[in-house]
């Protein structure tokens, strides 16, 4: 019967990128025993290298043992768990060959994969910590090769992982690693999560500008006439692009291929010096037969289906139009992938009412009737970062102060 070992690994960055290292720890799963440790001060990296490169070195020290055992990897990098287990694309030159070295260590079958939260890796995070302290002292650093073997699940039973500060600007993701030695009250297993996760994928939110529809608040989806930017909508353009230059953290932009955000993009990307990339995934809802009418109007022709769109959100606008739910659906798949492209990196989205809202919902975990309850004006700003245990921070709404005189 094979062999059956627990890979614990993490890895951080002070800095992102930063001083960085690595730990990983193998576990006997029938035991709990701890087989090996590993653990590297890598220089200057970001918090993504050193996390795969945490990986690496606990796949290694696994096959070191036996490369016929069944492997489970646990660790609390969502990123890499969801790229290493094919949910997820690695589009990132410095992640490919990582990830590429780890899949050829053993065969794809004896390896499964395992988000856990950060409180559930602490021998790994020590591990690396104690490798990025040393580094920062100038020392070469390894784990103790007399450390006896520890029971359940790496803890060490005479010496806890040691507990540290918690700053304001780490509990919004600001900041990775931060020196293990600081010793405060032990983090909470509940309400804020760890922030240790590296920088997170921020999506900046702009919706388009004005449209002679915009106004006269007619349903305006992406099945109608595709309407252009009004004079007041050009200018609420020109307007966001100088706010967006003097907050200069834009990276990449993106746009929904629909007439109104590409001339709304256009205007910020000439203003920042980037190209405009169109993403069909942020398009607008397609609200069939409802297109160019207002709510009065589609509510004296089309009573009954109003109704039951308004109470349902699997429910469709007349004549096949898009649900929210499927609505929902698309952005939900367009925001994985894009955090798996963009992650650590700030981006705008230049799209609609309904993905924005339905971005931000996803965030809450709202129900999507409360889409219904979200003021969202033209050439607003709103933001969602995205972090790498999978959880997302909504940071602005409906921000409209760059359009006053």
């Amino acid at each position: 019967m094979a062999r059956e070992f627990i890979v614990e690994a993490d890895g951080g960055s002070r800095g992102n990128p930063g001083p960085a290292g690595y730990g990983a720890v193998v576990i006997d799963a029938a035991t709990g025993e701890t087989l090996t440790e590993a653990a590297e001060y890598l220089g200057v990296v970001t918090n993504n290298v050193a996390e795969y490169r945490g990986l690496l070195a606990g796949l290694r020290a696994a096959h070191d043992l036996d490369p016929a055992a069944a492997v489970h990897v646990r660790m609390d990098s969502k990123l890499v768990i969801e790229q290493m287990s094919g949910r997820w694309k690695i589009k990132h030159p410095d992640m490919k060959p990582l990830a590429m070295q780890a899949g050829r260590i053993f065969p794809a079958e004896q390896v499964t994969y395992e988000w856990i939260p950060r409180e559930q890796n602490k021998h790994a995070d020590r591990l690396a910590n104690e490798a990025m302290d040393a580094g920062k002292r100038g020392e070469q650093w390894s784990p103790t090769a007399e450390a006896a073997p520890r029971k359940g699940r790496g803890e060490l039973r005479d010496q806890p992982p040691p507990t540290r500060t918690v700053t304001t600007a780490e509990a919004v993701g600001h900041d990775t690693h931060a020196a293990s030695n600081v010793a405060t009250a032990p983090q909470p297993t509940s309400g804020w999560a760890s922030p240790d996760m590296g920088a997170p994928a921020t999506f900046v939110l702009l919706r388009h500008g004005e449209t002679p529809l915009t106004p006269q608040k007619r349903f305006s989806g992406s099945g109608g006439t595709d309407p252009a930017l009004s004079d007041v909508g050009q200018e609420q353009a020109r307007r966001v692009a100088e706010a967006l230059a003097r907050r200069g953290t834009i990276e990449t932009i993106l746009a929904s291929p629909l007439t109104r955000t590409r001339q709304t993009a256009g205007a910020v990307a000439e203003r920042l010096g980037l190209d405009v990339t169109i993403e069909e995934g942020i398009k607008e809802t397609d609200f069939g037969a409802w297109e160019g009418l207002t709510f009065g109007e589609v509510r004296e022709r089309y009573p009954d289906d109003l109704t039951t769109w308004l109470a349902d959100p699997s429910a469709h606008p007349t004549g096949g139009g898009e649900s929210f739910a499927e609505t929902a659906a698309r952005i939900a798949a367009t925001r994985d992938k894009l955090i798996a492209a963009y992650a650590g990196r700030t981006v705008l989205l230049v799209t609609h009412v309904t993905p924005i809202k339905t971005f931000v919902q996803l965030a809450l975990g709202a129900p999507l009737q409360s889409l219904f309850r979200m003021e969202l004006s033209a050439a607003s700003l709103s933001a969602v970062a995205y972090y790498a245990d999978g959880n997302a921070s909504v940071r602005l709404f409906n921000d409209t102060s760059h359009l006053r005189p």
